[in-house]
């Protein structure tokens, strides 16, 4: 049904306004803002409010992009119908975890507070809410931009390229933005990071659940839609006859968008934390200036990257989009660098802290350029895979594992030559450690813009389909969801990369904090212990995996069920039961996501209380080590699969073939692995580092 030309009724700009401020979400923000200016003007904040300023100017950038998106008519009143099931499903979903988080943080506080102080318990609480209104922000627009998308490519007049990207930039400036904003106002009270930790523990807790739950949600969705519309009933992807479609669109925001957003703001909180623990112990060497250093080199990267998203345009007739943010992402590249060298030799007259930091954004280059050759379409390991599946499923998924188990091992050959490079070029100096770490993160707005843009035109794909628009728009679409699903698996690659190095500084961090100057493997104790953490992440790789199917196994019951008893939903004359699929993936994901979150927090807490501090760092060199080699073969080789499926897909007459159905089934193995283990793994190996970090005081 096409409706190009039928102008539904909008709200005036002024309602608009009106419905924007009167949301909770947004008063909270503008009450934190204000409280930051007055804050400014009122304690002795000295260089941060130079940080301070950076993360208003994020917020202020994601006020304007809400804005704009959201001020805009939309034409097509099929494409709003289609649309609005998808935003009640994400809002109903979000509003549900958020709910269950805000159960579980009275508990852990008031066991912050009773092992450790009152200053650890506020901060993890203040990190828990920070990232959650970012989630919920950036979320929240995201579901409206996928109808603006969708609205603007029917409508023809121009691409629907930026729209998507602004939208996905609001969660972008949101976690970095916030981060900035709250953590400067802590740092000016309290005076000493370590009292932070609690805000970085606060973000972790709230970024397992987000990601986990999220997770869950997406891919059982994902999953039991592909199961049994493509392999059972033949029927394309997002087809409106499946019942679990809605949710499966619904999931790739509360998955790839709020569970992405929590998960880098985690890793740039834990940076700015550790760096300055680090930068504090080093302030013999740089003298006061060097305890900013890490506050200041984050906001570079926010201006870096809002010079990125907005470059980031077709300057020429017909460029890609792939080019496009290609552009974009070496603007950003370029700021940061300039940036980060420049305030290494003017602060802290140091160049070698300056080549650190640009190390830490090549790092992230060669992630990507590595992903894309494992995971990308143009890969040789993807094409192989789709041959591969030309004689079966489990030639598909023995070729895919293979390529998967060797793609994490140059990224982390690089990136430990790098770590070990700088750090014997400085001297041993642990601030250029945290260079290399902070490095990483300089382009975190630009990224998350570019991962939340996926979602965003697969949504927008999804809207267009289900209201049957043209053809054309719909091709049109889907190459910019291709362009998003390449987007995303960057953005997996840099998010692993930057939580490896971020895991190895909380590492360094931790044996600085606890004075072990090393840990003699050789013991039997010791030993036991290094093995122990090498089994956890294989435990929550387990149990999140596990959980994911027995949710898929309900969504694929209902599904099978509807068909079954309403044969009018496959004739297109009857509407399936969109609500109860959503209800399955919410119960089940909230209910699955509590045990791995709780391992991840509790195990090292009891190890480290009963067996010593010796036994816990162990256990934190065998996590990190297995961790960083688990969580990139996780996402590159469930990337990989979807990119083979993609191009069987892609070939004329290939839907329903034999060969199609096994790339499916490739997909669907891989599903599980790229979008809940990976991304799992990611975020225990960084919060399992700060609990060890809460309990250091007491232990010693």
């Amino acid at each position: 049904m096409q409706s190009s030309n039928y102008e539904i009724d909008q709200p005036s700009f002024s309602s608009q306004i009106s419905s924007i401020v009167r949301n909770r979400w947004f008063l909270l923000a503008i009450g934190m803002l204000l409280v930051s200016i007055v804050l400014a003007f009122t304690l002795d904040m000295r260089l941060y409010i130079v940080s301070l300023a950076a993360g208003v100017m994020g917020v202020a950038l994601a006020g304007y992009f809400i804005l704009r998106i959201t001020t805009r008519p939309v034409k097509s009143a099929a494409m709003a119908e289609a649309a609005s099931d998808i935003r009640d499903g994400a809002k109903t979903y979000l509003k549900r975890q958020i709910k269950t988080i805000l159960m579980v943080t009275p508990f852990f506080a008031g066991l912050l507070y009773f092992l450790l102080d009152w200053k650890a318990a506020l901060t993890a609480v203040f990190g828990v809410l920070t990232s959650l209104l970012a989630s919920y922000i950036g979320m929240s627009v995201s579901v409206r931009t996928n109808l603006q998308t969708a609205d603007i490519a029917n409508e023809g007049k121009r691409s629907p390229f930026r729209v998507a990207l602004f939208g996905g930039s609001v969660m972008g400036f949101c976690i970095t933005g916030l981060s900035l904003i709250v953590l400067s106002i802590l740092f000016s009270i309290f005076k000493d990071p370590n009292a932070l930790i609690g805000f970085a523990f606060g973000g972790g807790l709230a970024a397992l659940f987000a990601q986990i739950g999220g997770g869950i949600f997406t891919k059982s969705a994902d999953i039991g839609a592909d199961l049994v519309g493509k392999v059972e009933s033949n029927i394309p992807e997002d087809d409106p006859r499946n019942a679990a479609v809605i949710a499966d669109l619904v999931g790739d925001n509360v998955g790839d968008c709020a569970g992405r957003g929590a998960d880098l703001f985690q890793t740039f909180s834990d940076d700015l934390v550790t760096g300055s623990i680090v930068a504090i112990a080093m302030a013999s060497v740089y003298g006061q200036i060097g305890i900013f250093f890490p506050f200041l080199l984050q906001s570079i990267g926010v201006f870096a990257s809002a010079m990125g998203i907005f470059v980031s345009r077709e300057w020429k007739p017909g460029m890609s989009p792939s080019a496009q943010f290609n552009v974009g992402l070496g603007v950003s590249s370029i700021f940061g660098i300039i940036g980060a060298m420049s305030m290494s030799l003017l602060l802290l007259h140091d160049w070698v802290i300056g080549i650190a930091a640009t190390l830490g954004v090549l790092i992230t280059t060669v992630a990507s350029l590595s992903t894309r050759h494992y995971a990308g379409m143009e890969g040789k390991p993807v094409k192989n895979i789709a041959k591969a599946s030309s004689r079966g499923a489990a030639l598909n998924l023995i070729t895919g594992i293979a390529y998967g188990l060797q793609s994490p091992v140059l990224s982390v050959i690089v990136l430990m030559g790098v770590v070990v490079g700088v750090y014997t070029l400085s001297n041993n100096n642990l601030l250029a450690l945290v260079a290399v770490n902070i490095g990483t993160d300089l382009l975190i707005t630009f990224i998350m813009a570019a991962d939340a843009f996926g979602p965003i035109v697969d949504n927008a794909a999804g809207i267009a389909g289900m209201a049957e628009a043209d053809r054309s728009v719909i091709d049109k679409l889907s190459r910019l969801d291709s362009v998003g699903n390449t987007m995303k698996a960057v953005t997996k690659a840099y998010a692993m990369i930057s939580g490896t190095i971020t895991a190895f500084v909380i590492f360094l961090t931790f044996y600085k904090m606890a004075g072990i100057d090393a840990i003699d493997v050789t013991t039997p104790f010791n030993l036991s212990f290094l093995f122990v953490g090498v089994c956890l992440p294989f435990l929550i790789s387990s149990l999140v995996i596990g959980s994911t199917a027995k949710t898929a196994e309900k969504m694929v019951d209902e599904v099978r069920d509807q068909f079954a008893k309403n044969p009018d939903i496959m004739k297109g004359t009857a509407k399936p039961n969109y609500s109860y699929c959503i209800d399955i993936a919410t119960r089940n994901a909230l209910r699955e996501m509590i045990l791995p979150s709780a391992i991840s927090i509790l195990v090292p807490l009891a190890i480290g209380l009963f067996f010593g501090m010796n036994a816990l760092g162990a256990v934190l060199v065998g996590s990190v080590a297995c961790s960083a080699l688990l969580g990139p073969f996780f996402n590159n080789t469930g990337t990989a699969f979807d990119n083979a499926k993609k191009t069987i897909e892609n070939l004329e007459f290939s839907r329903g073939t034999p060969e199609h159905i096994a790339a499916v089934i490739g997909d669907t193995v891989g599903d599980s692995l790229k979008d809940v283990a990976g991304p799992s793994t990611l975020i225990f190996m960084k919060l399992i580092g700060m609990a060890s970090l809460l309990i250091v005081p007491l232990i010693k």
